[in-house]
């Protein structure tokens, strides 16, 4: 089936993120403007939902419905409270040292919190931290919560989802170099919570033009299959949604009109329609024969 993508919302001149289905609507981040927007598929009315965001850019629900989101200038993951006023911080320092840029995260079946926290300058003072890994946060009740970090073989992780079974961690190593292409990873999820060593999934190479763009975000649906974001127009096949296989098979491709999908998610009623936002600040719409799949809510 070809997927035939619309514009629904933008575009807003930079770059838009996080998609997430609230079972009403589609919530995303426009990163520059500090703001989390609404869009509604009933009236096709794009409105703000949250303001003042400084610069979140993944959005995550868990079960009780909380909105949690990575701020990337204010290099800490937080919780959007349910008046739409309130930003609540969780602890952000390991070994006593500020994050560096969250970016995407995803929350488990234990209310655990990974998130990827790549370094991309943003956010007052300098990278405190000597590495970017993915790092965890574990809920110890009555809003108490332990940080961990969960990988020390990544650079520059950037989209990360926790498999429906909760026993592979997928994460998308967007870092370069010469001995490190880009790279599409699965970790075993250990009984502990630790990590076992990663399985590469897909290698992104290079052509005559120059190194190919990687996965940014990521979804899946309900057999399991991962739908990503990845490519662009410098070079490669171009800017392109994926579907693989959870065994690293690529399935379909489906390229898009618009330069660097940066996210997706599935809504609507029936969790048919792929919503992508870019970096150029759309976001667009298709009508799929895939149905998503969400955790959370």
């Amino acid at each position: 089936m070809e997927w035939n993508f619309e514009l629904v919302a933008g575009p807003y001149g930079n770059t838009t993120e996080g998609p997430v289905w609230n079972g009403e609507a589609i919530l995303f981040t426009h990163i520059a403007a500090s703001k989390i927007l609404r869009y509604d598929p009933k009236t096709g009315q794009t409105t703000d939902y949250f303001t003042n965001t400084n610069m979140t850019n993944g959005l995550c629900f868990n079960a009780e419905g909380n909105l949690y989101g990575c701020q990337s200038s204010g290099r800490r993951i937080v919780r959007f409270e349910k008046d739409r006023e309130t930003i609540t911080s969780l602890p952000h320092r390991l070994d006593g040292k500020r994050h560096n840029n969250p970016n995407d995260l995803a929350v488990d079946r234990k209310g655990r919190i990974w998130f990827t926290d790549p370094y991309s300058g943003r956010g007052e003072g300098q990278q405190e931290l000597d590495h970017t890994s993915v790092l965890r946060l574990d809920p110890k009740g009555d809003d108490q919560w332990e940080l961990k970090r969960a990988t020390y073989d990544m650079n520059n992780p950037n989209g990360i989802l926790v498999s429906r079974d909760q026993k592979t961690l997928y994460v998308a190593r967007s870092g370069y170099l010469e001995d490190q292409p880009r790279e599409l990873r699965a970790y075993p999820i250990n009984d502990d919570g630790s990590l076992g060593p990663y399985i590469t999934l897909h290698t992104f190479g290079q052509d005559h033009r120059g190194v190919h763009r990687g996965v940014d975000g990521m979804t899946l649906d309900v057999d399991g299959n991962i739908i990503v974001c990845a490519g662009w127009e410098t070079s490669g096949p171009g800017p392109v949604i994926y579907v693989f296989s959870p065994t690293g098979q690529i399935l379909e491709t489906h390229p898009l009109r618009v330069d660097r999908p940066t996210n997706c998610c599935f809504g609507d009623a029936d969790m048919r329609t792929l919503y992508v936002t870019t970096g150029p600040g759309h976001l667009l719409r298709a009508r799929t024969d895939h149905t998503g799949w969400i955790m959370w809510p």
